[in-house]
């Protein structure tokens, strides 16, 4: 017989035996769903398919949920560094290190106290203001200077973006865009920025000068603007539109912020009225007429009188404030 008659039989054959095949299949497809339509039971195959699809479907899950459980301890490990001491110190910008700021607070509580007992003070009343005094007044006013700081980071950060976003619209890098923002921005935006840009010179990732750019100014606004850029980083996309959006959402921040510090400066200030009267008003009768206060101060019984109620307007005081600050 001729070969070529032969390879077309074969051919013709081999198409015919996958055609059944594919038929078969099919119908027997068909045929498995009108059975367990009927019975309610699917075939083995299926089931094993099924079996594996679900388990399939669980290791993602479980994969999915490891991840946002360690993305969930992160975030906590972080919080919990920003509220450290020596965290507080870097926010704050200053020289001192965790040992010299406790020497000098234990410094400032001793004069204090010593300086009462040389005027005569009682002594409940020395330990309890030196305590104040050398705890918590240093604390006050390194949070006041992390406020500070804070506060003028916000203010420039938009025009920061708005920088950024013009300068990749018209083809500069980001590395060139970051540096235009360290030299041209005002401080603390600039000295962050620099760091940055001296840090990504010595060859550290971008998401890791972030991630301590995070450490040092810990305000959403940085954490947001770190977001972007690692996603953008991650999946692509047009970082010049991404980082528009949050240029606007960072001024709505802000305008939020200020109808917020308006709508609340009634509040605000009758707490402070609230709060300055009773001390107002003991140190004028005491200037006034200081026979009458003098049971107050030298007595055993005014003595812890004068305790309790400093610390019921500690407390008043602490809670005005919770109601009054807001979170937006």
């Amino acid at each position: 017989m001729d070969p070529q008659i032969t390879l077309g039989i074969a051919g013709a054959g081999v198409v015919g035996i996958i055609g059944y095949l594919l038929l078969s299949g099919s119908s027997g497809s068909s045929n498995s769903a009108r059975v367990a339509s009927y019975t309610g039971k699917a075939p083995a195959g299926i089931k094993f398919l099924e079996r594996f699809k679900s388990e399939d479907r669980g290791d993602r899950r479980k994969q999915i949920e490891e991840s946002l459980k360690k993305l969930e301890e992160n975030q906590k490990t972080k919080k919990k560094k920003a509220k450290s001491l020596e965290a507080k110190l870097v926010q704050a910008n200053v020289s001192f290190t965790r040992s010299q700021f406790i020497i000098g607070s234990a410094v400032i509580g001793g004069v204090v106290g010593l300086l009462m007992l040389i005027l005569g003070m009682p002594l409940l009343l020395t330990v309890g203001t030196a305590f104040i005094l050398g705890f918590g007044f240093p604390r006050f006013i390194l949070n006041f200077l992390i406020k500070r700081r804070q506060k003028k980071f916000i203010a420039h950060f938009a025009d920061g973006m708005d920088i950024i976003v013009r300068g990749v619209r018209t083809g500069l890098p980001l590395g060139d865009c970051l540096k235009i923002i360290a030299h041209e921005s005002p401080d603390p935006l600039g000295a962050e920025f620099r760091r940055v840009v001296e840090a990504e010179g010595l060859g550290v990732p971008i998401e890791v000068c972030l991630e301590q750019m995070y450490e040092r100014i810990p305000i959403s606004e940085v954490n947001f603007f770190a977001t972007v850029l690692n996603i953008q980083k991650t999946t692509g996309g047009n970082l010049g539109e991404s980082l528009a959006n949050l240029s606007t959402v960072l001024r709505s921040r802000k305008i939020l912020a200020e109808k917020i510090k308006a709508l609340s400066a009634e509040a605000k200030m009758s707490a402070i009225i609230i709060g300055s009267l009773p001390i107002v008003v003991m140190i004028l009768i005491s200037i006034m007429s200081p026979d009458y206060m003098n049971e107050l101060y030298t007595t055993e019984r005014g003595q812890t009188n004068l305790m309790i109620g400093g610390g019921m307007m500690v407390m008043g005081i602490w809670i005005m404030r919770k109601m009054i600050d807001f979170k937006y």
